[in-house]
């Protein structure tokens, strides 16, 4: 772009994180010294509101970059990640938004030990939680660094290294000034733009097809160079049967992974009854799917119009495939519409960022916290002092995020959020249905289940091609590649529910009938919920 065109595009880049810091500010000048207003914005949104915060929250740097990109590289196999975020919803919305919102406060660990030994409950699943949360951050800094790299004309790792040290600047001041209630605001704002934009997109790139989509189809196939192999499963996961393993090993991660996500569950609180929370569900379902569907488009748009060799020239994994595609709708890189369109679409990008990077971080460093701090103290910690800890663990997994940020800036974004989805369904999930549904589970068990799957995940991510012995690793020049598969949830997974039930039935425990009979009354009713 030329000098003017891009001042154009940082002015309109800019306009957003104004108006973000504008809400943090106003928020802020309310009272966040209580537990219930920093972490669940005092219990006060409509099912409507949250809804589309939690379209807000679910809709991330990896589904409007990370998916289209692989779409435009690798053509059906990069549906999957379509299908399996979209599908995670039903699991969501049947077994868990009810049940934990009239069971839990604050956390998920707070749905376990309410019939469980707290302290170690909460300490195993505070820690699951925190892991969980910095992994899917590490994919909102990629997919920052990406954005805002292109965005500056620069995509050399010196820009996308600051653009990443950046947003968790950003994100740290949003989480610990604002709480709750200015995260879920900022969420609801970028929602509505995300799905503006997409729509938005999705139309021009019909319009360019005449609406055949057949025809997109084909000259999609055409541009790629693989031909019809392109529209056909395989491309990517269907090599060998290592492929297919992976394959269904990430279908499975993503299916069960939601259910899982300490960002996610967290937003069941904001609202003040059962109800409602399934309500808000319902109304992320439509906001959700119809965000999806259009993600195809915009995939197969991108490689028709843009084609798969100049996205992979501007980011390897395909990080910025959307926005490319905006500025060819608009008119090309010398031209106005062109430039506004990809600034628009850019600044888009970055509000989901920025939103989903503010979620996550808040929802981790309650886990820190409400669950950790509160449960290695000798006596329970006043609500208060735990607000100021939850501020301070802000800044430490903004750090940590940062760092891994910069480590993994080569990886396309929708993969690493498949990794945290699979730590999420190997170490959350399985505790959390077992609490929920079993009668006989004890306090070791849950451990059990949380470590169990949180173990063998991380090992099984360090020792795949993922870290090292592959080109596209991220220690290349290493070879400690001992599994073979990219996502670990074909194993993990089972070997988490396998934990949980082992150490049940190898307890001494008894389990309290009572405190479940209870669980069970509040979680079906909501009587006593908070």
């Amino acid at each position: 772009m030329t000098g003017d065109h891009q001042a154009l595009a940082l002015t309109l880049f800019s306009v957003f994180v104004a108006v973000t810091l504008g809400i943090t500010t106003w928020v802020s000048r309310n009272r966040q010294g209580s537990a219930e207003e920093f972490y669940a914005g005092g219990r006060l949104f409509s099912p409507m509101e949250n809804g589309f915060a939690i379209a807000g929250d679910y809709m991330s740097a990896a589904s409007f970059l990370g998916i289209s990109g692989l779409i435009a590289l690798f053509g059906y196999d990069g549906l999957l990640y379509s299908v399996g975020f979209l599908v995670a919803w039903l699991v969501v919305l049947f077994l868990v938004a009810e049940l934990v919102r009239n069971c839990g406060q604050f956390t998920l660990a707070d749905v376990v030990a309410a019939r469980m030994r707290e302290r170690p409950v909460r300490i195993a699943a505070g820690t699951s939680s925190v892991t969980v949360s910095v992994l899917y951050l590490v994919a909102q800094m990629v997919g920052a660094g990406s954005l805002v790299a292109l965005l500056l004309g620069n995509t050399g790792e010196e820009a996308r290294s600051w653009a990443v040290i950046g947003v968790g600047a950003l994100m740290v001041v949003y989480v610990s000034l604002g709480g709750m209630r200015a995260t879920t605001w900022i969420q609801i704002v970028k929602a509505v733009l995300l799905l503006g934009g997409t729509v938005t997109l999705t139309v021009l790139v019909l319009v360019r097809f005449h609406g055949d989509f057949d025809q997109l189809l084909r000259t999609a196939a055409e541009r790629s160079g693989h031909g019809d192999a392109f529209l056909a499963p395989g491309l990517k996961y269907g090599g060998d049967w290592t492929a297919r393993f992976d394959f269904m090993s990430l279908g499975l991660a993503l299916a069960l992974g939601t259910a899982g996500l300490p960002h996610i569950l967290s937003r069941f609180y904001t609202v003040p009854t059962a109800q409602a929370a399934r309500r808000s569900v319902v109304w992320s379902i439509g906001l959700i799917g119809g965000f999806y569907l259009m993600t195809i488009v915009l995939g197969f748009g991108a490689a028709a119009i843009v084609g798969p060799e100049a996205v992979r020239g501007s980011n390897a994994s395909g990080n910025t495939a959307v926005p490319l595609l905006a500025l060819d709708l608009g008119g090309g890189p010398d031209s106005t519409g062109g430039t506004v369109l990809f600034a628009v679409v850019a600044a888009v990008a970055f509000a989901t960022i920025l939103a989903v990077v503010a979620g996550i971080t808040l929802a981790s460093s309650a886990s820190v916290a409400h669950d950790l701090y509160a449960s290695l103290r000798r006596r329970r910690s006043r609500p208060r002092s735990e607000v100021a800890v939850a501020r301070v663990a802000a800044v430490g997994v903004g750090v940590v995020a940062i760092a891994l940020g910069l480590l993994a800036r080569d990886l396309n974004v929708a993969f690493l959020v498949g990794l945290a989805f699979a730590v999420a369904a190997s170490a959350n999930l399985p505790v959390l249905l077992y609490s929920l549904f079993w009668r006989g589970f004890t306090t070791r068990g849950a451990v059990c289940a949380v470590y169990g799957g949180l173990i063998p995940a991380l090992a099984l991510v360090v020792l795949s091609p993922v870290v090292s012995g592959s080109p596209g690793s991220l220690f290349p020049a290493m070879d400690f590649q001992y599994f073979p598969l990219e996502n670990p949830g074909l194993v993990s997974i089972p070997l988490g529910f396998l934990a949980g039930w082992l150490g049940t039935v190898t307890s001494a425990e008894v389990a309290d009938e009572a405190k479940h009979a209870e669980a069970e009354v509040r979680s079906l009713t909501g009587a006593g919920a908070a």
